[in-house]
């Protein structure tokens, strides 16, 4: 593959053609500006960022996404998205200003969901790709648009990370979205290397030692409350991702945490004043 220059005009046509070739961007590659220079940096890669859905604009109207709406571009070619309810994934074969859809994969939760049924219909097909610093529009072939907005990563520790899905090899589950509000799992990872919340019944507390991109869990200890199955089971799939060293990543406001087994779980930032911040067991 030989190595990519672009100048500070970077345009969307280079970005894609160099994310598709699965070489890393920004990374001080620099392009001839005219002037001579060669030590320009690109914008924002497509590849490898977390995209928060801002909002579609669909037959001309514009809708604000749902809350939590994103999508993100892997190395591999891969599309995974998600609009407030079902996970979607797509193969996504970048070439040029032109992103090729193949067909979406969703989970099947029940949900009347209109931005979700735009998106599955979007990600079906040919979109047009335009990049402005950190803001990424993708126009379908009918004129329908995405407007999206690259996130900044959350910090590990401090933040208050409210689970989501569970993780148990290639199967991604939601979890239950009528647990009781104090009983939402939780956690918030201290810069102490400790980590405490609410498992889905009970609190706890305990080590998480930070190194690289691994979490080491301690045994955690914490309240011995039995509760309605369906939270305990939920309890127990995110204990199982909280044990012993585990991997972890974080896009955007996404926290992905996965033990050597394969369960883990995914959990996204919330606001610190949320109820049970404070939770130590």
């Amino acid at each position: 593959m030989h190595t990519q220059r672009m100048a500070v005009s970077v345009s969307v046509l280079a970005l894609l053609t160099l994310a598709a070739c699965g070489t890393e961007s920004g990374s001080g590659s620099g392009g001839d500006g005219g002037d001579g220079s060669d030590t320009v940096q690109s914008d924002v890669p497509v590849t490898g960022v977390a995209w928060s859905v801002d909002s579609l604009t669909v037959d001309g109207k514009k809708t604000e996404a749902p809350e939590g709406s994103r999508l993100e571009f892997d190395p591999k070619g891969r599309a995974k998205a998600g609009f407030g309810c079902n996970h979607i994934s797509a193969d996504a074969q970048v070439k040029g200003d032109r992103i090729t859809f193949g067909k979406p994969v969703s989970t099947q939760m029940a949900c009347d969901e209109a931005t979700e049924k735009a998106a599955l219909a979007a990600m079906d097909g040919e979109v047009t790709a335009k990049l402005s610093g950190e803001k990424l529009t993708l126009t379908t072939e009918g004129g329908d648009t995405f407007a999206l907005s690259e996130e900044k990563p959350a910090a590990l520790a401090g933040t208050r990370w409210a689970v989501t899905t569970l993780l148990s090899g290639e199967t991604a589950t939601s979890v239950p979205a009528d647990l009781p509000k104090d009983r939402v799992p939780h956690l918030t990872f201290g810069e102490d290397g400790t980590v405490h919340g609410n498992s889905g019944c009970n609190s706890f507390h305990g080590k998480a030692e930070v190194k690289g991109s691994t979490i080491t869990f301690g045994p955690p200890a914490g309240t011995r409350k039995m509760c309605p199955e369906a939270e305990m089971e939920t309890e127990r799939a995110v204990l199982a991702a909280l044990d012993g060293p585990a991997t972890y990543t974080i896009k955007g406001s996404t926290l992905t945490v996965t033990s050597k087994d394969g369960k883990g779980i995914g959990a996204t930032a919330t606001p610190t004043t949320a109820e049970g911040t404070q939770e130590h067991g």
